[in-house]
Parts: C-alpha cells; sequence; structure tokens
C-alpha cells in the first residue's frame, strides 16, 4: 500500500498549475456564477411580482379544482395555488385560476399563459426533456383505472378482451392503455375523446364499455352517473401517476418557491402542526420548528422569503393532511384513501426535505 509520501506526483498543466488548483478554481468560479444567478428573480417571477398575482392552470374536476356557487375556486390542487400566493405576496388571494383542458394545458404553459400549472399533470422523462417543463414535488400520486358497468361481468382488467374504451386525447393514458392491452395480449377498440364531458357522456350513454382515467378522477365521475352503484372500479392500476406542479424551464429560482411552498405542508404533517394548534408550536424551544415557523427567521431571510412563510401557508390552509382530507378524503363526495399519499412514517411516499 502506497503512503501519501510514496504516491505517483501528478504532471503540471502548461500554465504550470497543477490540475488540482485549476479544477479547484473552476470550481470557484462555477459557484460564483451559480450564487450571482440565484440572486435573480427569473423572467417568471419577475411577471408575478409586476403583475401582482400568480397566473395558475388548472382543470375542472370537483374536489381536485372548481369554482363553487360564488365563484370562487375550491379543491386539493387550488389550496396549494393559494399555498404559493402566499409565500409570494403572503397573500392567499393574489392568485388567478384558469381552466385549461388537457390538450391546451402544457402549450398554454409553454407560451405564457399561465405561470404553473396545478392541474393534474403527470410527471413524465418526455415532458422533463424533450418538452422543457419543470416539476416540483408530486402532490397526488395516482395511477390510472378503468371503470366499467356492473353488467359488464368483469373483475379485472384481463378480462376486457375486445371491449371498447373510451380515453382522452392529450393525455397519458392514450399511451398506458394501449401498452397494457398489448401486454396482456387481449384486443381493444380504442374511442378517442378530446373533451372530458364528452368523454364521461359517451361512457354513461353506452358507447364504450370502459372509461380510463386516472383512478381519482374516476372516483369522481362515478358519483357523477346517473346510477353510481350500476358501476365498479377495478382494482388494476395500470399505470404510475405522479401529479406534479408543472413551470416553464429557465426559473430556478420560482422552481424552489413552488418546491418550498409545497413541502411546508408536508413538513407541518410530519412535525404534527395543524390550522388549528400552529400558534401553540411558537414557543417551542426545538430549532426545527423555531426555524420551520419563522421564530428564528434565518431560513425565510436567506431565501428573500417572508420568515413566517411557512406558518402562514399552514395557518391559512393546513397542512397537507387537512388538505386532502377536507378536499377529496372519506368523508367528501371523492371519498378517496390517502394510500400512497400518506406520511413515509405512515406507509406512504410524502417526505419533506430538511428545513435548515
Amino acid at each position: 500500500m502506497r503512503t501519501p509520501s510514496q504516491a505517483p506526483s501528478r504532471p503540471a498543466s502548461r500554465s504550470g498549475l497543477s490540475p488540482r488548483f485549476l479544477i479547484a478554481g473552476a470550481l470557484s468560479l462555477a459557484i460564483g456564477f451559480a450564487l450571482s444567478g440565484a440572486a435573480k428573480a427569473g423572467p417568471t417571477l419577475d411577471a408575478i411580482k409586476a403583475r401582482g398575482s400568480i397566473k395558475v392552470g388548472v382543470g375542472t374536476q370537483p374536489g381536485f379544482f372548481a369554482p363553487d356557487s360564488n365563484g370562487r375556486w375550491q379543491g386539493f390542487f387550488v389550496d396549494f395555488g393559494r399555498a404559493l400566493s402566499i409565500a409570494v405576496f403572503n397573500d392567499p388571494d393574489k392568485v388567478q385560476f384558469v381552466s385549461s383542458s388537457p390538450q391546451q394545458r402544457l402549450p398554454a404553459l409553454q407560451s405564457g399563459e399561465f405561470d404553473i400549472l396545478l392541474s393534474g399533470v403527470t410527471q413524465t422523462f418526455t415532458r422533463a426533456t424533450k418538452l422543457g417543463f419543470h416539476f416540483g414535488p408530486v402532490v397526488f400520486y395516482d395511477g390510472q383505472g378503468l371503470l366499467v358497468p356492473k353488467k359488464l361481468g368483469v373483475s379485472k382488467g384481463k378480462d376486457l378482451n375486445g371491449a371498447t374504451v373510451c380515453v382522452q386525447t392529450g393525455t397519458t393514458g392514450e399511451l398506458n392503455i394501449t401498452d397494457f392491452f398489448r401486454q396482456n395480449k387481449i384486443a381493444f377498440k380504442p374511442v378517442v375523446i378530446e373533451e372530458t364531458a364528452e368523454n364521461q357522456k359517451a361512457f354513461s350513454s353506452g358507447r364504450c364499455d370502459v372509461l380510463t382515467q386516472d383512478a381519482s378522477d374516476l372516483a369522481i365521475t362515478r358519483t357523477q352517473l346517473p346510477k353510481p352503484d350500476d358501476y365498479v372500479l377495478l382494482p388494476e392500476r395500470i399505470s404510475k401517476e405522479p401529479l406534479a406542479p408543472a413551470i416553464r424551464y429557465g426559473d430556478d429560482q420560482w422552481l424552489e418557491i413552488v418546491n418550498w411552498a409545497i413541502y411546508a405542508t408536508i413538513q407541518a404533517e410530519e412535525l404534527g402542526i395543524t390550522q388549528a394548534n400552529i400558534d401553540s408550536f411558537l414557543t417551542s424551544g426545538d430549532p426545527t420548528v423555531r426555524r420551520f415557523l419563522g421564530v428564528d427567521p434565518s431560513l425565510g431571510e436567506a431565501a428573500k422569503l417572508d420568515p413566517k412563510f411557512a406558518y402562514t401557508i399552514v395557518k391559512t390552509v393546513g397542512n397537507y393532511g387537512e388538505i386532502f382530507e377536507r378536499n377529496v378524503g372519506p368523508a367528501t363526495k371523492v371519498g378517496l384513501d390517502r394510500g400512497f399519499n400518506k406520511l413515509w412514517t405512515q406507509g406512504g411516499l410524502l417526505y419533506a426535505p430538511p428545513f435548515r
């Protein structure tokens, strides 16, 4: 074994400086550029601040995003939009929600019609690389499901040989359903429809045997059919559908605000902090809690955010669990169990990086 004194010497570069010195200098220069860039807001954040509000692209699905009888948007993804408004403006209502179809939402984001998409967009390799979108944290772990009439007499997807399937264009569902039938060596006939309402209408009228969408969407759709008990959601989930906020490339500071506003709701649940009890934590001696709630203001100041942004988010919209239960949980019409959307400590996939 060589000792340090026996290690072979490294040749100097043509400049007379060692490669180690040159590498260190290059790293220092790169870090300097990165820090100077991080101090500047990206084009989206500049536009948001100049406009005085955030434009959020959403869909129209009760429980996830829909206007109430007074025209005020409500829902799971809507609450995260308000959390972002708090992070940027310290106000939950400086946000505009704009409905967009699955076919138009990504082109509209790319063209600048929205600052962010919170419309149940699936994070995929192609969307992140070829199409040029950044994705924030997964806020809802879903999977594509199969809704069928009970009278069809099937109990699993493999029984659907020769079925007619209603599927919506502009979604990952088209490719997923094709892959599912091919992998199981069974045939199907697709009925491809653009609009969500028309897709559901075609299914309820008997134009197709199967309706396929994200399972969360199908749970809602079933409640809207004339006789919900006449339909069953088959047990298979034929895909992974990690639903995450999407923004355009090149806005790193905006992406980090999106990331940490969402992580704040998850971190709060991990710490046992709720809308109701959050004020009792303000006197905590736990350094983690003090940093998180802005009692120790160092984190917010470093990020150029209100030091109490996480406190205000949780005080206003609640922690992740509260947002889920209020909008789509078992006690709502949607009636979803949390499943993978539980905290990692409870067998789920949700996990917030350290606030430190």
